[in-house]
């Protein structure tokens, strides 16, 4: 039975509201139990809303962009955020480029192309939102967004707007020290480019990526973080578990630092399959390799 302090206060919240939403319906991995309550804030006032009335409550929120994440089977607690309608992008004075925390990737990066703005090339190919690519400091072996972040701005979980200078992130490799809230913009300091330049690199990394990963087949990305001067899918490969499997959870042929889902995986053939990887890692070469890729939800379904 769903709350109904979170029945409550999702009445009085404009935007999208479902109860019981399957996780699976909105993860890059296709895995994932229901959320008890699932909401798409029409602004950042109802966002600000729904983060008051939730702290004022002690429900948990959950911000969710789909990518990098596995839901458990037994779903999420509390509310769980998209930010799908905040997907706002303008161009700035000063080489700026704006954009909300809902925008997909790969549109800013058109957004960029079109207008002749570079400094996100090195973004080519990765999903997901803005705002999950600013929180885990996303990138490539060309960059990564702490090199482009100028100013972030965050709703708190008391609801209130605070706003973060780039250097105040405390970014290292994929990750930052935001403090605790939901990104629902960011400031990006971009250089004057030529349109078919920028076209011709993004295209070249989009090609790399199709030929070196398995985009064709639902996953979350890359599994494990890159150890220090080395590269855990090399790693893993050298272990012999490209292709290990465990229900229709696999590592991938093509990138060992993949798993995919091959139809009806399920959240506890990942765990497991993340399990023997990074234990046999260890087992063969003393390294042990850390999540890159974020594990939501309750282990089971609630009675």
């Amino acid at each position: 039975m769903i709350k109904k302090e979170i029945q409550a206060l999702l009445s009085e919240i404009n935007g999208i509201v479902r109860f019981d939403e399957p996780m699976r319906l909105y993860t890059s991995f296709r895995i994932g139990g229901p959320a008890d309550a699932y909401v798409e804030p029409a602004d950042v006032e109802s966002l600000q809303q729904l983060m008051t009335g939730a702290c004022a409550e002690k429900i948990p929120v959950v911000v969710m962009g789909g990518t990098n994440l596995l839901v458990r089977d037994g779903g999420i607690e509390g509310i769980v955020v998209r930010l799908v309608k905040l997907n706002r992008i303008e161009e700035q004075e000063n080489g700026l480029l704006y954009a909300e925390g809902g925008v997909l990737m790969p549109r800013l990066l058109k957004v960029a192309m079109q207008r002749g703005l570079s400094g996100l090339e090195f973004a080519a190919g990765i999903p997901g939102t803005v705002a999950g690519c600013v929180v885990m400091n996303a990138g490539t072996r060309f960059g990564e967004m702490k090199e482009v972040v100028r100013k972030i701005r965050l709703v708190t979980i008391t609801g209130a707007i605070l706003d973060v200078s780039g250097e105040e992130a405390g970014y290292s490799y994929r990750r930052s020290r935001l403090p605790e809230g939901i990104v629902v913009g960011v400031w990006l300091g971009m250089k004057p480019g030529t349109k078919a330049k920028i076209e011709s690199c993004v295209k070249e990394s989009i090609h790399r990526r199709k030929a070196t990963q398995p985009i064709e087949m639902p996953n979350a990305g890359c599994v494990f973080k890159n150890p220090h001067s080395d590269s855990a899918g090399r790693l893993i490969e050298a272990a012999g578990l490209k292709g290990a499997r465990i229900g229709d959870a696999q590592v991938s042929t093509k990138h060992a630092n993949f798993i995919v889902n091959r139809g009806h995986a399920t959240a506890e053939d990942t765990q497991a399959l993340i399990g023997l990887v990074a234990k046999t890692v260890v087992e063969k070469f003393g390294v042990t390799l850390e999540l890159e890729v974020q594990i939501v939800g309750r282990e089971s379904a609630r009675n």
